[in-house]
């Protein structure tokens, strides 16, 4: 219900600038870019069932660096770095130092060009340091990541979720629903693509009624 409530505000919003504003049809497209990126933002990390009691401030390690770290070592499904550059680099994403962990992780894939967790971290750092911008140098890291360990979630999900923040929807969609179909029945992220993968579908049908996507 929370998804539906937030739509139906994009769409209340929409109507109060274009209607009652009377915002020229010139910037029309500005307005439906901007509620599509804040849209996306939400549908990727938004967290409807939490509670919006009020709560203590968040501490430094919290925020879109920690959601990167986590959800990375959650994929990986691993108890132990598989390099040591990467404890450095995971603590400098958690406090927001995305540059300071680019330059860990830039060394450990030139020590070791295989290394796929590594190229993993720096495609995400590199989006994060762009303000969820996908640069070619990210997206180079993220197909790196790919090519080195092709059966990992891992790149697919990351560069998924960079694409969908870019407003690339329907590559977003058809790498998630390629990494979906191929998931294992029990694999412990499975539900959790499920649940972005719908909220994408509502977001591009959103977008073609708009006319901002076709």
């Amino acid at each position: 219900m929370s998804w539906l409530l937030i739509l139906a505000l994009a769409c209340a919003i929409f109507t109060v600038l274009t209607v009652v504003l009377k915002a020229p049809r010139a910037g029309w497209e500005a307005i439906i870019a901007v509620l599509l990126l804040g849209l996306a933002g939400y549908a990727m990390q938004g967290r409807p069932g939490v509670d919006g009691a009020p709560h203590a401030a968040a501490p430094a390690g919290s925020g879109v660096g920690a959601y990167l770290v986590d959800q990375r070592q959650a994929l990986a499904g691993k108890g132990v770095m598989s390099d040591p550059a990467l404890i450095p680099a995971d603590a400098f994403v958690r406090h927001g130092e995305y540059a300071d962990a680019i330059g860990f992780l830039r060394k450990a894939v030139t020590q070791n060009p295989q290394n796929g967790e590594a190229w993993l971290a720096m495609g995400n750092a590199l989006v994060a340091h762009g303000d969820g911008a996908l640069s070619p140098s990210a997206l180079y890291a993220f197909h790196q990541a790919q090519a080195a360990e092709p059966d990992a979630p891992g790149p697919a999900y990351f560069l998924g979720l960079a694409m969908a923040a870019s407003g690339r929807l329907t590559e977003a969609r058809g790498l998630w629903a390629g990494l979906l179909a191929k998931a294992p029945a029990d694999a412990p992220w499975r539900a959790d693509l499920t649940g972005k993968l719908k909220k994408l579908d509502q977001l591009m049908a959103m977008a073609k009624a708009a006319g901002r996507l076709h």
